[in-house]
């Protein structure tokens, strides 16, 4: 939405918009005076302004918010110019309905893919007040610039929180962007935009260099990576770290895959890179045909797109999840999307040849994302000696057909032996 057309509509309430994913946001007039963007200001603590090509002066559109806005100084910047989403009480309250839903939903390993050190008193006062019923992984966030003072504070968080509650350890990285807004990193140019291919967040080398450091300290790395581009870059990382350090079971993760060249797909298993995938983005309402993701990379990448099958055939370690508030948390619909490539209404399927079989998906959203973090000895299966999590569901998902999973309900959720929730029954127990 131009700020003009946003201005006509707000008029002097300064409004700011998020894209689904987050990796957006508009600004009206109003908020582009508020927080200070200006023709020459577009280098901003949240983010990066878009100018009209002509002019030069703000349109309003902000890029890279989940990047920027979403970091520690992005976060605290946006508090200070009194932006009420990024008060500390806006923040835990969509951090406890979150947590509630997620028990709701049967999901007893919560991972938390990008805090800062701020956020983690917001979890001390979620178990403080019974909201903390789902187990937490929780990485932080590494942005280009962290430092060693920072690195190190990010190890004795580790040390803090290492219980089987609440764990605290993976950072997270970025290579690459998002491919709707043409800012995740290709191979070859977006389809009808010239030479235009996109940009990594890091040069090949220096990334390389980066997470053989990070490597080399014992950090588990989760880099998101969406473009062909941004994935191989991530890979010859990981490679460099191999080489560099010597092998050991460091199960750094490419987050998101979403357009993965052929020949990158064997390189994760010989890497023990894991690919941490979000079946509901691969849609053909989210993705496909008509989609920005789809019209931006061109008819002739399609068959990159969300390669699971090809993954899993490959020996690939696969951990799915929601990427929530992304998509829906409900792991049903995930499940249901990876087996069918279909719309929630029944449509047509797209790209249907990298479908996976129901055991297959159940496999990533359990044993898969349990070994993606090293919880395989005590979660992931109903196995002897293993932690009572578990949950009953209204329907046996692996019998009925694939258009019956949607709407599945866990109707009873342990952990650790509790019974943490009942269908029907909206309080926590």
């Amino acid at each position: 939405m131009p700020s003009r057309s946003a201005s006509a509509v707000t008029g002097d309430t300064p409004a700011i918009v998020l894209s689904y994913d987050v990796h957006t946001a508009w600004l009206n007039t109003a908020a582009m005076r508020r927080l200070g963007v200006a023709k020459d200001r577009t280098d901003l603590p949240f983010g990066t302004a878009a100018v009209d090509p002509e002019t030069g002066e703000p349109t309003g559109f902000v890029k890279v918010f989940a990047i920027k806005g979403l970091s520690r100084d992005g976060h605290r910047a946006l508090r200070e110019l009194g932006v009420p989403w990024a008060s500390p009480d806006r923040q835990y309250g969509r951090l406890a309905k979150s947590l509630d839903d997620a028990i709701g939903f049967g999901i007893t390993t919560v991972v938390e893919p990008q805090d800062s050190l701020d956020d983690l008193e917001l979890y001390e006062r979620a178990r403080a007040e019974g909201r903390l019923r789902s187990r937490i992984v929780a990485a932080l966030f590494h942005p280009r610039g962290t430092t060693e003072e920072e690195l190190d504070a990010f190890a004795a968080a580790a040390r803090m929180y290492a219980g089987d509650r609440l764990r605290v350890g993976p950072l997270k990285l970025y290579i690459d962007d998002v491919v709707e807004p043409r800012t995740a990193a290709l191979l070859e140019p977006y389809t009808g935009c010239g030479a235009h291919r996109g940009e990594t967040f890091y040069p090949a080398e220096e990334f390389a260099e980066l997470l053989a450091g990070l490597d080399a300290r014992g950090f588990q790395c989760f880099v998101h990576a969406t473009g062909d581009r941004g994935i191989r870059t991530v890979l010859d990382a990981v490679e460099h770290a191999r080489t560099v350090n010597g092998p050991r079971d460091a199960r750094h993760q490419v987050v998101h895959v979403e357009c993965l060249d052929p020949a990158d797909v064997p390189r994760f298993a010989a890497l023990g890179v894991v690919a941490c995938m979000q079946p509901r983005h691969c849609a053909p309402e989210i993705a496909g045909p008509g989609q920005d993701w789809a019209e931006n990379v061109g008819e002739d990448r399609w068959h990159k797109a969300w390669p699971m099958r090809s993954l899993a055939e490959a020996d690939a370690v696969p951990a799915f999840s929601s990427d929530w508030n992304v998509a829906e948390m409900d792991p049903m619909i995930g499940i249901y999307t990876a087996v069918t490539r279909r719309p929630l209404d029944g449509g047509a399927p797209w790209q249907p040849a990298e479908t996976v079989d129901v055991a297959t998906a159940v496999y990533g959203y359990t044993m898969g994302s349990a070994y993606a973090n090293f919880l395989e000895a005590d979660r992931g299966s109903l196995t002897v000696g293993k932690a009572a999590d578990f949950v009953v569901l209204s329907r046996d998902i692996l019998a009925v057909a694939p258009d019956r999973i949607p709407g599945t309900v866990a109707e009873t959720v342990v952990v650790a032996g509790e019974v943490v929730h009942r269908a029907g029954r909206p309080d926590p127990l």
